[in-house]
C-alpha cells in the first residue's frame, strides 16, 4: 500500500526542522515538494524547497484538477499539493512525507485515510514561539503577530491528528518522530 505521512504545526513549531530529520534518517522517505504564491524566504530554491507560481498560474492548476489538496491561507497566498508530485513519490516506490499547514494537514489526511500518518507538531507555548519567531529573524513584527494569531487558531486542530509531538526538547521530538513513522510505515 502506498504510503504518506503528514507534518503540520503552527509557523515555528519546529516542523521543518523534524521533517529535514526524518528525510536524513529514514530512507523510504521522499520530500513531496508543495507549491505556494508566496515569495521565496531566504535562500529557498524553486523546485527544491517549494513550487513558486503566480497567483494566476496557481488558479489554472486549481481549474485543472491538479491538486490533491490547496488553500487560499491569506488573500492570493494559495498553497497545494500536486497530484502529479505525489504520484512521481509512489511510482519511485517511496513514501511521501509533507510539511503542511494545519488545514492542509487536516486535508490530506481526509483525503488519504489509513494510507496517511499525519503529525502535529505543537510548540511548548505560544510565548516560546514568538520568541522562535523572532530568532528566525526573517518576518517583520507585523508578520510575526499575524502568525502568532494565527498560530493560536491552527493549535485547536491538533485533536484532527493521528498523533501530537510536543517539541520542547529537539533531540526527544526527533527520536520520538522517527519511532512513529517507523512503526507507520513497518
Amino acid at each position: 500500500m502506498n504510503k504518506v505521512i503528514i507534518f503540520s504545526a503552527p509557523s515555528g513549531s519546529g516542523k521543518t526542522t523534524l521533517v529535514k530529520h526524518a528525510l536524513e534518517t529514514i530512507s523510504e522517505l521522499q520530500f513531496s515538494i508543495s507549491c505556494t504564491t508566496r515569495q521565496p524566504r531566504g535562500s529557498e530554491v524553486h523546485a527544491v524547497d517549494y513550487h513558486f507560481l503566480s497567483p494566476d498560474e496557481f488558479r489554472q492548476k486549481i481549474a485543472e484538477g491538479a491538486f490533491v489538496e490547496y488553500e487560499e491561507v491569506y488573500t492570493d497566498k494559495y498553497y497545494g499539493t500536486l497530484k502529479s508530485e505525489v504520484e512521481k513519490i509512489w511510482n519511485m516506490g517511496k513514501v511521501v512525507i509533507f510539511d503542511v499547514d494545519v488545514k492542509g494537514g487536516v486535508s490530506l489526511k481526509k483525503y488519504f485515510g489509513e494510507q496517511a500518518l499525519s503529525i502535529f507538531i505543537k510548540p511548548p507555548s505560544i510565548e516560546e514561539l514568538e520568541r522562535r519567531l523572532i530568532s528566525r529573524d526573517t518576518d517583520d513584527a507585523e508578520t510575526i503577530r499575524i502568525r502568532i494569531e494565527k498560530s493560536e487558531e491552527e493549535m485547536s486542530y491538533a485533536d484532527q491528528f493521528d498523533t501530537i509531538v510536543i517539541n520542547d526538547d529537539l533531540e526527544k521530538a526527533k527520536k520520538e518522530i522517527e519511532l512513529l513513522i517507523r512503526n507507520f510505515i513497518a
